[in-house]
């Protein structure tokens, strides 16, 4: 069952960089492309709960995963599985995070980021280890953090 729900919701987080110039609504397009994250005017973005629920469990599952895929430990199917779990929350925030449309643009590019993170975790991005994959979700989490207004998130350690 799971995988049939997976399946389809890979595909379509998939083409999310085919999607780049599409339409502006809510979540409907695709990520920025080249584009660089930015502050607001030197603050940082308005977030919502759905926005934050779902990041703090990004994070919860990336930081638990860290240590295995740095110690090289980490099995594929633990790369699949954490792609999996990654990429539901990805979902639940594209559906659910209602920001306005400046802010929205900046969250395309970090969710743009988690999809590069989680393709690599997949195994999908030749010549690129699963481990990068985990590294990339930790780094885009923590540039999150720096522009987002995420009460009490903290950015995550990554070893050296």
């Amino acid at each position: 069952m799971m995988k049939f729900i997976l399946l389809p919701l890979s595909a379509t987080l998939l083409a999310v960089p085919l999607l780049v110039n599409a339409a502006p609504e809510h979540h409907d397009h695709g990520h920025a492309g080249a584009h660089t994250i930015q502050l607001d005017a030197g603050k940082k973005w308005a977030t919502d709960d759905a926005l934050r629920q779902g990041m703090d469990s990004i994070r919860a599952l990336t930081e638990t995963a860290l240590p295995a895929a740095h110690a090289g430990t980490l099995t594929p199917a633990g790369y699949d599985a954490l792609a999996n779990d990654v990429n539901a929350q990805v979902a639940h925030i594209i559906d659910n995070c209602k920001l306005d449309a400046r802010a929205d643009a900046q969250l395309h590019i970090v969710i743009a980021e988690l999809s590069d993170g989680i393709e690599t975790m997949q195994g999908k991005r030749a010549g690129e280890a699963r481990a990068m994959g985990v590294v990339h979700v930790s780094e885009t989490l923590n540039t999150y953090g720096e522009h987002f207004d995420h009460p009490g998130w903290k950015a995550i350690e990554l070893p050296h």
